[in-house]
C-alpha cells in the first residue's frame, strides 16, 4: 500500500470521526458549491477531510478543474492522492473556501486549531472573500470556551514564557500538547508547539492580546471575521 493511501486509511481511523453522519452531510452541501475554475481554501479536521473526498468525487464525475490551497501538510497528501491540483497561498486569487471548528458561539466567533493547523488555516482565512464553517451541532456554544481550550502556537523555548503570559491575562489552565499522552511535544507543521489555554471568558480583543505574547506565531481564536459563513446541521 503507497504512503498516500497509508495516510487516508489512518486518518479515518486515528480519527475515528464523531456525528460522521451529520459531517457527510456537511461534506456534500460544500462539495455542490464548487465550479469548474474555482480555486477554494480547504481547511483540515475530519470535516474538511470528509468534504475533500466529496469534492474529488464531484470532480471526477463531472470533469471539474479547481485549484486547492490546503491549510495542512494532511490535507496536502490528501488533494495528491485524489488528484486534486494544489498550490501554495499568495499563487492565486481564492475564490472562497471551507474549513470546520471546535466551537462556534452565537457571534460566529471561533475556536480553531486542535488538530494543530491553525495557522495556515487563519492565513488562508483572511485571504479568502468568504469561508463556510462546516460544524456539526456538538460545535455549537453559547459562549466560546464552554468546552475548548485555545490553541496557542508558539516558539519550543518559550513554552514556559508563553505559559505564565497566558495566565497574567486570564488563562485558568495551561497544558503542553503532547503525543498520544506521551511526554513528547506535539509538533506543528511549522515546528512549533502549541500550548491548550482555558479562559472562564474570552473577551473581543484577547486574539490580539494572545499573539501580542513574545514567542506565539498565532493562536486558535477567531473572532469577529466578517467574511465568515457558518453552515450547519
Amino acid at each position: 500500500m503507497s504512503t498516500n493511501e497509508d495516510l487516508i486509511n489512518n486518518l479515518e481511523w486515528n480519527n475515528n470521526i464523531k456525528n460522521k453522519e451529520e459531517k457527510e452531510v456537511l461534506a456534500r452541501k460544500i462539495a455542490s458549491k464548487v465550479k469548474d475554475g474555482d480555486v477554494i481554501s480547504f481547511g483540515s479536521g475530519t470535516t474538511s477531510f470528509l468534504a475533500v473526498k466529496e469534492i474529488a468525487k464531484r470532480c471526477k464525475e463531472e470533469n471539474l478543474n479547481i485549484i486547492a490551497i490546503p491549510t495542512s501538510n494532511q490535507i496536502k497528501q490528501l488533494c495528491d492522492y485524489l488528484q486534486i491540483k494544489t498550490a501554495n497561498l499568495g499563487e492565486y486569487k481564492i475564490d472562497w473556501g471551507f474549513d470546520g471548528a471546535d466551537e462556534v458561539d452565537t457571534n460566529k466567533w471561533l475556536i480553531k486549531g486542535l488538530g494543530g493547523a491553525l495557522y495556515k488555516e487563519k492565513m488562508n482565512l483572511k485571504q479568502s472573500p468568504v469561508v463556510y464553517i462546516l460544524v456539526d451541532s456538538s460545535k455549537m456554544v453559547n459562549h466560546l470556551g464552554e468546552k475548548c481550550f485555545v490553541p496557542v502556537e508558539c516558539d519550543l523555548d518559550k513554552i514556559e514564557y508563553v505559559s505564565k503570559t497566558l495566565k497574567e491575562i486570564g488563562a485558568k489552565e495551561c497544558t503542553v500538547r503532547t503525543v498520544n499522552r506521551t511526554s513528547d511535544y506535539f509538533i506543528t507543521d511549522n515546528g512549533k508547539a502549541i500550548v491548550d489555554a482555558k479562559f472562564e471568558k474570552i473577551t473581543e480583543d484577547m486574539e490580539e492580546k494572545i499573539n501580542e505574547i513574545d514567542g506565539v506565531l498565532e493562536n486558535g481564536l477567531f473572532i469577529g471575521y466578517k467574511n465568515v459563513e457558518v453552515i450547519s446541521c
